[in-house]
């Protein structure tokens, strides 16, 4: 989006100001009593370097505001007052109209364009009241009048299109942002879809070799493989290679393993998730228990993992989904109850 120095337009709106105050003093000797004059360019100063003072913010505040539009009220009242209206004469000594198309133009630019509407109404009011409506067009007003109009116009385009880039700009962000989650799951997906390919293929091609004649331990290696694909699409964040190896060696042992991962530890990454892991791995490989569950816990909670360990039940046909939900069968007793929290002790300070 293309932008405009403030330097720059606040330069060119004080250049326009003083044009209008020189104007004032060169036109002094037309009026009847210079005194009116002289007070109303005081007052047009004060205005104008408050609106135009740097530092201020871009909206101008009310009562500044306020005060713009009881001096553009005054203006025409002090200069009009020492000048014949219904004389051709007066030349720049009618600059006030000029002066307060600048200033309520200034006082709509700075997003104040009620008051700059007053103030402009003001002028051609007493414009017409003083002069005629004739004056309107010669002296000036109109003139006045469509400055302070474009500039509302124009400060309403520039929000307006500030508010669509800002929106434009957020929805690119939005879109960057779910199409860098969409490649990061594809990424995974591959990655797991490899990771199976190794895992089931040297099986697969035994298969096909036997014609699936498989030796009951061939099968119950198959039923292992099974169990683990089961793990790569539940467990998801719950592996790594240390977790996988004591899962197969629990199973092995006779162990059922159950891995449920909810997308509760989706934010940890990094050392924080190889922490959990690791320590969610030497549960497995170090416990006895007939049946492991390891599942994330709840959104919020401090704890990443909840490990528990069932001993004492058959668990050759244990259902899974059983396990799953954590539902114990008659006769299991918690061997195991491991909380693993989502942020890991400093071995290192422990050491000290």
């Amino acid at each position: 989006m293309i932008t405009v120095p403030r330097g720059l337009v606040v330069g060119l709106a004080a250049l326009f100001s003083a044009y209008h105050v020189v104007l004032g003093i060169y036109s002094l000797g037309v009026a009847y009593h210079p005194a009116p004059a002289i007070v109303a360019i005081g007052l047009y100063v004060v205005a104008t370097t408050l609106s135009l003072w740097p530092s201020g913010p871009v909206r101008m505040p009310l009562s500044l505001a306020l005060f713009n539009v009881a001096v553009c009220a005054s203006l025409p009242l002090l200069v009009g007052s020492q000048l014949d209206g219904s004389s051709s004469a007066n030349g720049y000594a009618t600059w006030y109209v000029a002066a307060v198309g600048t200033l309520m133009t200034i006082t709509a630019t700075r997003k104040q364009q009620g008051p700059s509407l007053v103030g402009v109404i003001f002028l051609m009011v007493h414009t017409i009241v003083w002069a005629g409506p004739g004056a309107l067009a010669s002296m000036g007003v109109i003139g006045s009048a469509v400055w302070v109009v474009v500039a509302i116009l124009t400060s309403r385009a520039l929000a307006k299109a500030g508010r669509d880039a800002r929106q434009y700009a957020l929805a690119e962000r939005e879109a960057t942002e779910w199409q860098a989650a969409q490649e990061a799951h594809l990424d995974e997906r591959q990655v797991r879809l490899a990771h199976t390919i190794r895992l089931a293929a040297p099986m697969l091609r035994r298969i096909v070799e036997v014609g699936g004649a498989l030796s009951e331990a061939e099968r119950q290696e198959c039923r292992y493989l099974e169990a683990a694909v089961r793990d790569e699409i539940r467990g998801r964040k719950l592996l790594n290679d240390a977790v996988r190896q004591n899962v197969m060696a629990a199973r092995r042992r006779g162990a059922v393993v159950t891995l449920l991962d909810e997308g509760t530890i989706d934010d940890l990454c990094g050392s924080e998730l190889d922490g959990v892991l690791n320590r969610l791995a030497d549960a497995i490989g170090r416990t006895t228990a007939d049946k492991i569950i390891a599942r994330t816990s709840a959104n919020g909670s401090d704890t990443a993992v909840t490990v528990v360990g069932l001993s004492g039940a058959d668990t050759s046909s244990a259902d899974p989904s059983v396990s799953a939900l954590g539902q114990d069968t008659p006769g299991e007793e918690v061997y195991l109850w491991l909380e693993i929290p989502r942020a890991q002790p400093d071995p290192r300070a422990q050491g000290r």
